[in-house]
Parts: structure tokens; C-alpha cells; sequence
């Protein structure tokens, strides 16, 4: 049996303080994070200086393997310039890896052709800020119908085009992949993998929407542990980090003991 090296991504448990989130990591015996700049009261939105971040993972005994996210990346101009660079110095501030870089995801863009140049143009933008400050750039297609980049393929093109493996990587999320319906995985291209279930019975994968990523359980309907199981068999070595969006989940009272039951029901299975 191969083990699942977990980690947690801040949506797991959003209400929840910097400290308190890496303290529920480590009670779950998890060692790896991902910070979020979306989490309104919450670092890093609140102001929280980057040294507080670093000094609280230091004092848990955590690594930050991510900041999630840039937004809109593959639209670049001067405002998105300008983000990039904030967030790299963040991350490099903070001790966070890599930062997490998510397509636009508005309809627009998404023409044959204009996809492509776009996401390279901004892949060649963002290679020397990336390498000037030793943080990884983890390219995440999301599987909407809207999404200007759905295909890992045609990232792992760009990526290559460039010659800039050593500076991107592809985050592999389930729920994403499933509804992209792409069959490659890139296990060597890949990065990190996000890890969420879909319980609702009566929801069409077309109109599977954030609002539906729960906790992986016996109900899950796109079949995290069949991906999980083929990515480790290919040979991916990273981390596989709960990212669930879902109200009910933040709701949750006791969201280490939720966490502990969908580790082990995927624990069980691969």
C-alpha cells in the first residue's frame, strides 16, 4: 500500500486564524499548507505581515507549499504584473514555495488560438519573476465550460515550449480534472494535486460548481481514489491537499475529526 502524503489548503477550515489553521495540520499529523489570498478577515487579505506567517509556520513545524492564488493570470497586463510581483514577494517573505496561478474563468479568452498565445504570453512574463525569487509557479486549469485554460495538455505545451519545467509545475485537482473529462495526468509535470468530493446526487457534472466540494467519502461521485491511486502509481511524489469549498464543511463543528475521516477513507483505498 503507498501512502498519501496530505496536505491542507486554508479552504478547509476558513473562519479559522493563521495559527490555529496550521495547529489543526499538525494535529492531524499534516506538515504541509497552502495559504489563501482570498479569505477576507483572514491572512493575508486582514495585512498580516509576511514574517508573522513565516514565524507562526516555523513555531508549528509546517511548510508552506503554497499561495493560492493569482488570479486571471493568463490575462496579463500592468495590474496583473503588479499582483504577480506582490504575491511573489509575499511568498518569498512568507517562505511559501510556490504560488498557485488560476486562469480567467469568465467566458472570455477562450477562443482557439487566443488561449494559447495568452497563456504563454503570460507564462514567459512570469518565468524570470518567478526564478529571480526561487518560487515555483503552479499552473491549475479548471474544468468549467467558461475556463479559458480547461487542458492540462495544452499547459504542459506552453510549458515546455518554453522550456520552463523548472520553474512551472501543473496542479492536479479532481475536481477540475473530472469535469474537463482531459484523460493525461503529467504525474512527472505535476506539482500538487487538490483534493475534493462531490456527494450531491442530483447535480449534473455540468453544473458542478465550487459550492459542491465537500469532504472525499463513500458518496464522492468523481472518484478521488481512483485518481489519487493512478497518480501514485505514475510516479507523482507530492502532496495531496484538501481543498473543499463547500459551506457545509466550513460549517462544521469539529473539522479535525471530519478531515481524520476522509484521510482514511482515502487511506484505505490506496
Amino acid at each position: 500500500m503507498t501512502s498519501i502524503r496530505f496536505a491542507l489548503n486554508h479552504m478547509a477550515a476558513p473562519s479559522l486564524a493563521i495559527d490555529d489553521f496550521f495547529a489543526l495540520a499538525r494535529s492531524l499529523g499534516i506538515d504541509a499548507v497552502e495559504i489563501r489570498n482570498d479569505l477576507s478577515g483572514n491572512a493575508i487579505l486582514d495585512g498580516t505581515k509576511p514574517e508573522v506567517i513565516r514565524q507562526a509556520a516555523a513555531r508549528h513545524g509546517v511548510t508552506i507549499i503554497s499561495i493560492n492564488a493569482l488570479q486571471r493570470f493568463n490575462e496579463w497586463n500592468a495590474t496583473r504584473a503588479a499582483e504577480a510581483q506582490e504575491l511573489i514577494d509575499y511568498a518569498g517573505a512568507s517562505g511559501a514555495k510556490a504560488l498557485v496561478l488560476v486562469p480567467k474563468n469568465d467566458g472570455t479568452g477562450c477562443a482557439d488560438g487566443e488561449r494559447q498565445a495568452n497563456l504563454r504570453q503570460s507564462l514567459a512574463a512570469l518565468k524570470p519573476m518567478l526564478e529571480e525569487a526561487g518560487i515555483l509557479g503552479l499552473v491549475e486549469p479548471l474544468g468549467f465550460e467558461i475556463c479559458s485554460l480547461r487542458s492540462k495538455t495544452e499547459a504542459a505545451d506552453a510549458i515546455s515550449e518554453l522550456g520552463a519545467e523548472s520553474t512551472f509545475r501543473l496542479v492536479h485537482d479532481t475536481f477540475h480534472h473530472h469535469l474537463a473529462g482531459e484523460a493525461p495526468t503529467f504525474p512527472q509535470l505535476t506539482g500538487l494535486v487538490h483534493i475534493s468530493g462531490v456527494s450531491d446526487p442530483s447535480v449534473s457534472v455540468a453544473d458542478m460548481r465550487d459550492s459542491h466540494r465537500v469532504l472525499v467519502d463513500g458518496d464522492d461521485r468523481i472518484d478521488n481514489a481512483r485518481q489519487i491511486r493512478a497518480l501514485l502509481l505514475e510516479g507523482y511524489k507530492g502532496a495531496f491537499s484538501f481543498e473543499p469549498f463547500a459551506a457545509e464543511v466550513h460549517a462544521v463543528k469539529d473539522p479535525a475529526g471530519a478531515l481524520s475521516a476522509s484521510m482514511d477513507y482515502l487511506s484505505a483505498r490506496v
